[in-house]
């Protein structure tokens, strides 16, 4: 029993629409996880005719769903899913989310505003128990480390990062090249300096100048490095570009960026094509083999953590 094939559980994995092609890629990377389906079936009226295939096989099973909250309009089916497997007697249930959609909307500013990251960690916190126990929910980098303080006791929160990732890109570049990690604010610097401490850092920041937020070199020489910009997410892109011009203002070889979760919405990810990701398989899709972009796959790393 000490090899270590035997001792890993077998892992039956369910996936939404969007999330297949990841799915798959899990599937090719572990021998360990099972690939099984549902049928997303819609009613008339549009809302969902769900169906999960081979219910009753999966009594007693370690069973996983691989999840896309890419829009509200397609949370509520994926919801209904994700509440009706641990109810099937399964062994453990594993939510894998890996974008954590609403995370950067956690706090209120003033009154008024609401908190969706709040409610979402709470509708997520409400995800029936299984026959083994509460269920883990599985998520990369998510925007505000204070959020996983807002899951509930019924289910456990599991936050993994990307950057080993980016650290295995960086190591395979020519060793010809000197490498700068540098991060758009003082809280990016903060989350991941740690793990990436063997590198030279810069860190920007963001000030006010009238109306207009402008950024700014706070630390650190770019002159003659390849710099690597470091972040958890990128929305439009347009900080990265600000980031851009001021390292290359300040002698920047090459400027790279590496982001776990690229969202680009309305196509915002045109801006860098005249001039990195599948947690969000939407954009992933859109922007496959077009330069600059490379699409780095979470696939091992949820395989190795479905093991946790």
């Amino acid at each position: 029993m000490e090899n270590g094939s035997l001792t890993k559980k077998q892992v039956l994995l369910y996936y939404c629409i969007e999330m297949e092609d990841v799915a798959r890629k899990i599937a090719a990377d572990s021998d360990c996880i099972h690939l099984h389906s549902i049928n997303w079936r819609s009613f008339e009226d549009g809302f969902p005719n769900l169906f999960i295939n081979k219910a009753h096989n999966i009594r007693g099973q370690h069973v996983a769903f691989l999840a896309s909250f890419s829009s509200p309009a397609v949370i509520f089916e994926q919801l209904s899913v994700i509440f009706a497997l641990p109810r099937l007697f399964v062994a453990s249930f594993t939510l894998v989310l890996p974008f954590f959609p609403t995370g950067s909307f956690e706090r209120m500013e003033e009154e008024g505003d609401v908190a969706t990251a709040f409610t979402m960690a709470r509708i997520l916190s409400n995800i029936p128990i299984s026959r083994g126990g509460p269920t883990s929910v599985l998520v990369y980098d998510i925007h505000a480390l204070q959020e996983r303080f807002y899951f509930g006791d019924h289910v456990l929160p599991l936050f993994e990062t990307g950057i080993p990732l980016l650290k295995q890109r960086l190591q395979q570049l020519p060793e010809s090249e000197k490498i700068v990690i540098a991060f758009p604010d003082d809280g990016a610097w903060k989350r991941f300096y740690n793990q990436l401490g063997n590198y030279p850092a810069v860190i920007c920041t963001k000030v006010r100048e009238d109306d207009k937020r402008i950024v700014r070199l706070k630390e650190g020489d770019p002159a003659g490095c390849h710099v690597v910009i470091v972040d958890d997410l990128v929305q439009s892109g347009g900080t990265l570009i600000e980031c851009q011009k001021v390292l290359a203002a300040h002698g920047a070889a090459k400027v790279s960026a590496y982001v776990t979760h690229g969202v680009f919405p309305k196509r915002s990810w045109e801006q860098f094509l005249h001039k990195d990701d599948d947690s969000c398989p939407v954009t992933v899709k859109a922007i496959a083999n077009k330069a600059p972009f490379e699409v780095i796959s979470l696939a091992g790393s949820i395989a190795d953590a479905l093991q946790t």
